[in-house]
Order: structure tokens, then sequence, then C-alpha cells
């Protein structure tokens, strides 16, 4: 076994121990009671999440990878996220908690065997240990899928951890300059890159300012105060409608009570804090308040410019940073913290042209369609991109406080239609320059 191999082994291996624990924590924190209820249609059943995780684990580490016989066939059409939609799931025969903790337990024990005897190249489904990291990205997706479920659940708050730390913003300018010129978008070397992020193209920008960091609480509040809810002049027909539709005037889980605005996150009810980053927020909102501002959403190729073009050498890196892992100092990731810092925060992570938060804390609207790169191919099948491209679902870049580092980079497209608000998205404004 080469050193190479040993470290891809490694890395697939704490990747994979890295998802299941986070899946743990989110899955004992409740009785099975919360674990089997639907807390929102538009979510599944914690159990349902619980199961498909190693489903898909199953499906793709132990039948597609080794060629190993099913474990369990018979369930493979419950836990096919295409076949039923999540509002139905609860009426489904589901595993129960113990049933399916069991069945996640066996795959895994067979995965780590399988791990350890795969060639890791020769197959493009293993080179470079991509099918491990694929199903690791997998896990961490749903594990942010029942983050959202935790949020939209009724009572006390079942999870703690430890709030951001403090930011400084002092001096911080409100925008930057992105100078126009190609960047390199998207990636052909990055291994466990998913199918939409590749290949690596070039792309022609024009010069555009964008805002230093997310638009916060406090500016969206003025957006709510000077009527922007009940103005359709910022609302594409879309969105009026949405807004009229539902009778929203704020964002989701906010409140007026009082005189004050308040909001629930994760069981706790406390003032909306004017300096985070404004959070659950659907695509039209986001976009109702740039038309309001005089500003307008980035492009999402305007977004990734900011987030890895180096304009000193003309290499666009792997993180706003540079190449070095998301740590701490840099990026608000992984469920660290149960909310975004405060904007400003996390100086270490800025971009070299001063942009702040690009990774971490926040998902962020841009105004670009789900559509394919110039010579997408599908891989390893066509559901997990190719029949969501179009003008229904809208790109969100950046990551949030709830994804994985194994989720997100530079590259990372995630996309929603956008109605969504429950997901933990916020946003930040540009401009032609």
């Amino acid at each position: 076994m080469t050193d190479d191999s040993t470290a891809l082994r490694q890395s697939a291996l704490k990747a994979l121990s890295g998802a299941r624990s986070r899946t743990t924590a989110l899955t004992e924190c409740v009785d099975d009671r919360d674990l089997t209820a639907q807390h929102s249609p538009l979510m599944s059943p914690l159990v349902w999440d619980l199961a498909h995780i190693s489903n898909q684990e199953e499906q793709w580490l132990l039948r597609a990878v080794a060629g190993r016989e099913a474990i369990r066939p018979e369930i493979d059409s419950i836990y096919d996220a295409f076949e039923h939609p999540r509002a139905i799931r609860p009426t489904l025969p589901l595993l129960a908690p113990a049933e399916a903790r069991s069945y996640a337990t066996e795959v895994r024990g067979r995965v780590l065997d399988v791990l350890e005897s795969t060639p890791l190249q020769g197959r493009p489904l293993v080179e470079a240990g991509f099918a491990f990291g694929m199903i690791a990205q997998h896990e961490q997706q749903h594990d942010e899928t029942m983050l959202i479920t935790h949020q939209l659940r009724a009572g006390p708050a079942a999870l703690t951890a430890p709030a951001p730390p403090p930011a400084d913003a002092t001096g911080l300018p409100d925008e930057v300059l992105v100078p126009a010129g190609p960047f390199t978008m998207g990636t052909s070397t990055e291994p466990w890159a998913l199918d939409n992020e590749r290949p690596a193209h070039s792309r022609l920008v024009p010069a555009f300012r964008m805002d230093t960091s997310p638009v916060t609480n406090g500016a969206f509040l003025h957006f709510i105060e000077d009527g922007g809810y009940r103005d359709a002049r910022w609302w594409t027909d879309q969105g009026w409608d949405l807004v009229r539709g539902h009778e929203l005037e704020a964002p989701l889980f906010w409140r007026r009570e009082g005189g004050q605005w308040l909001r629930r996150r994760f069981g706790v009810v406390e003032p909306v804090p004017s300096d985070e980053p404004v959070l659950h927020v659907s695509w039209y909102e986001a976009d109702a308040y740039a038309r309001w501002a005089g500003r307008r959403l980035p492009t999402e190729a305007e977004w990734e410019k900011a987030a890895r073009h180096d304009p000193a050498t003309g290499i666009s890196r792997r993180y706003p940073w540079g190449d070095g892992e998301p740590t701490a100092e840099r990026v608000n990731l992984g469920q660290r913290h149960l909310g975004p810092a405060s904007v400003g925060s996390y100086p270490a992570g800025a971009s070299p042209l001063g942009v702040r938060q690009l990774i971490g804390d926040v998902w962020e609207w841009t105004s670009s369609d789900f559509l394919p790169y110039p010579g997408f191919v599908a891989f390893p099948y066509r559901e997990y991109s190719e029949v969501f491209f179009g003008p229904d679902h809208k790109v969100l870049r950046g990551g949030a406080f709830s994804v994985d580092e194994v989720a997100c980079r530079g590259t990372f497209r995630n996309w929603d239609l956008p109605v969504r608000r429950q997901i933990f998205a916020g946003f930040r404004t540009a401009r032609d320059a």
C-alpha cells in the first residue's frame, strides 16, 4: 500500500467518521417520538434521513464499489428520495429507530472493510477515493437537513453549542471593487468535487462592487420598516404572489412582540441581533431587498470570482484565504456554533480583496439559475445535479454554519427553489462598477 493510498484512506475514514458522529449527535439528542414525527411537511421525519443515509451508503459503497450482495434490497424504494416526496414519507413503512440504527451500524462496519481493501484507482468511481468522499458529503448534507428539521421542531432546545467569537469590524469598508477580467471558475482537479462543479473553465466578468459582509438583520429591518413587504415595486411577480399569499412580513421565525422583533432559533426565543447576517429569507426576499437598496444580487460567477480569484497571481484559490484547511480561526462551519457569527468576523478567512465570510455562516443566494458548466458530464448519476438544471432553481454559494467542510469549498454549488425559507440562507448584494 503506497503512502498516497494510505493518506487517501485516512482522509476518507476521517470524513466518514466525522459525518457519522454528527448524525449520531443529531439523532440521539431526541427521543423516538421526535425521531418518527414529521415536524414540518417540508421535511422528512428524522428517522427517514437516518436510514436513507445508510441505504445510500450501502448502494454505492457496498454494491457499486465492492460488488457485494445487498443487505436490505427491499427498502431501496422506501428510501428513494425521488420516488417519495417528503410530505408523504411518514406514511411509508419506515424502519423504527432501533432498527435504523442497527442497519446503519451494520452497513458502516462492512464499509470500513471495503475502504481498507479497495484500490483507490483504476475506476472513476473510486479514483482518489471519490465514492467514499461522495458518501461522506451526502451524509453531511443530510445532517444539515436534519439540523433544519431541528430548527422547525417545536418544544425546548435539544441542541447546544457555544456562541461564535465576537467580531471586530472596525474600519471594514461597506464594499470592495472586483476588477474586470477573466478567471478560472469551477474545478477539474478537486478530487471529491461533484459533477456540477466541473469542469474548470474561463469566465470573463465585468468589474463590479460587492458587499464585504452579508446583509445584516439590522439592515434588513430597515427594509421592513420602510414598508418593503407592502410595496410591490421591489418584488418580482412570483415574489409578490408569495408575500400576499402567505402574508409575509419578516424572515421566517421572526415575530414582533411588544414593539420588539424576536426570533426563535432551535427552541430558544431571543431578540433579533442587529449585527448578525439575516437568515431564513427566500430568494424573492433577498432580491426584493437588493432592489430596495438600489443594488442587486451577485451572479454566481461574480460570487465565485470574489471568493477565489487572486488578482496578484491570477490563480483561483480553493478557498478565499488560500488552499489551507478551513480552521476555526478562518470560518464558521461544521455546526461548531448554532448560528452565524456577527458580520466582520473571521478576518483570517478574508479573500485577497478583503471580502469576509464568503465561506460559512450563511448560504448566499445569487441571481443565477442552476445551470451546467460548459462540458458538463453527469457523474455518477443524473439525479445528483442534471435533473435540477433550469430556471426553477437558484444557486446558493458559500455554505453556512450548518455545513461541514467536506461539503464546502470555493467551487461548491448549492441550489434550491426560490421560495425556500427554512434553509440557512442569507445573502449579500452587489452593483455594477
